[in-house]
């Protein structure tokens, strides 16, 4: 579409034929959204070529607009993304159907049944940076919980999004769906972004996955409700009774593995009891692996460590860097970390059974973990086929945002002739 299009207008038109999706996939059957899932994993996996050829022209642009190599890597697709691709949509298109789920049944004295129900939101609006692939995570996770969706990919992967797009139209369009149900804001005109959050009329919550910038835009201006996780400032901390081998391993996948994603591990909080030993050993293995560490006072382990400041605590790098502290006890640990960071992730490491309890009791971060790499923060690993993003807030969707969690509930009560007194 041409970027001088009358924004307002064409979001209006998207939100209108959205919200009659809507109504239409709230009542549609579970065979029916399996089919169009179904379908559209197919078309994916047809159409693989067609996508790594629109991707090419996105990481082009990429490279052209200054993206960092985390965002490039976050942009690119070859057939093994893809096929992750086509693996989610299989799972979420697998996953029992939340919409009509009885959560909750009881009797009252007075002979009514209440039932609490699962029921669809309605209309989620989705706005994601560089990842393309989140084109289908969303659709398929929206569709599954009978869910319209408006998506708005970032202007660096608008071509990969299109064809991905292209594909899950295909799949609702076998499945006798109405393709209305996800659509795609077919403009990088950045004003349609604005016009999507404060669209009350139409759209019921708006997900934003991204990086620091886009959310806290979204958080500060929308007029529709949010889910939303602003950074992904991950710790782990390093007990004096870890074990040495899963100490080395967590550590190290959970900062290498890939480093541009928000499970990452940004800051290593070492007890001072084992700074000199295990710690020194867990450092000079990140250096050697080619992470940067900028390191606090008392630690060594690494001959070119960088001498941390007040801004490496609480900084989310998305990159080879890691900050690094010698902290006094378990303690120490939860202050820093309640302190600095964003209530995403956060892990320790020990085989201390009642420092492990401390740590889940003491702290609030949607995911805490227990010898395990911080890069399982994810839907998919969860067990949700999917993700449309981890929300760190504390109103109805926390963690990973999966297709249950894209409902809401409404009370079902039956009598029978039953008046109150």
């Amino acid at each position: 579409m041409n970027d001088n299009v009358n924004i307002k207008s064409t979001m209006d038109d998207l939100g209108r034929r959205a919200k009659a999706a809507a109504q239409q996939l709230a009542t549609a059957s579970a065979e029916r959204k399996h089919a169009a899932l179904i379908g559209a994993a197919e078309a994916v996996w047809r159409n693989r070529a067609t996508i790594i050829e629109a991707n090419v022209k996105d990481l082009e642009f990429g490279r052209n607009k200054g993206l960092s190599d985390a965002m490039m890597d976050r942009l690119m697709l070859d057939e093994d993304r893809i096929q992750g691709m086509v693996d989610g949509l299989r799972a979420v298109a697998e996953q029992a159907d939340p919409v009509g789920e009885v959560i909750a049944e009881w009797d009252r004295p007075t002979g009514l049944n209440i039932q609490r129900v699962r029921t669809p939101l309605g209309v989620i609006g989705v706005i994601y940076e560089s990842r393309p692939n989140v084109t289908a995570d969303a659709g398929a996770l929206c569709l599954k919980s009978g869910n319209a969706v408006i998506l708005r990919g970032g202007s660096e992967s608008f071509h990969s999004a299109s064809a991905i797009h292209a594909c899950l139209a295909e799949g609702l369009r076998g499945a006798n769906l109405p393709e209305d149900a996800v659509q795609l804001i077919p403009t990088r005109d950045r004003a349609a972004v604005q016009e999507l959050l404060t669209m009350t009329d139409y759209v019921d919550v708006i997900v934003p996955r991204g990086g620091k910038g886009l959310v806290g835009l979204v958080q500060r201006e929308a007029r529709v409700p949010v889910f939303a996780h602003l950074e992904g400032i991950v710790h782990i901390y390093l007990d004096k009774d870890a074990d040495p081998q899963k100490a080395l391993d967590v550590v190290l996948n959970a900062k290498t593995r890939r480093t541009g994603i928000c499970g990452a591990a940004e800051c290593l909080l070492i007890h001072q009891d084992i700074a000199d030993t295990l710690g020194a050993e867990v450092l000079g293995a990140l250096s050697a692996a080619g992470v940067e560490i900028h390191a606090g006072e008392g630690l060594s382990g690494a001959e070119d460590m960088i001498a941390a400041t007040d801004d490496d605590w609480g900084k989310e790098y998305l990159d080879s860097i890691i900050a690094a502290k010698k902290v006094a006890d378990i303690d120490a640990a939860i202050d820093h970390i309640r302190t600095h960071h964003s209530a995403h992730t956060d892990c320790i490491i020990t085989e201390d059974q009642a420092a492990a309890d401390q740590f889940f009791k003491e702290l609030d971060s949607a995911i805490l973990m227990h010898n395990a790499s911080t890069q399982f923060a994810d839907g998919g690993e969860f067990g949700m086929g999917a993700e449309i993003g981890i929300a760190t807030g504390k109103m109805h969707a926390r963690g990973p945002v999966g297709a249950a969690q894209l409902t809401s509930f409404k009370y079902l009560v039956r009598g029978n002739g039953t008046t109150r007194s």
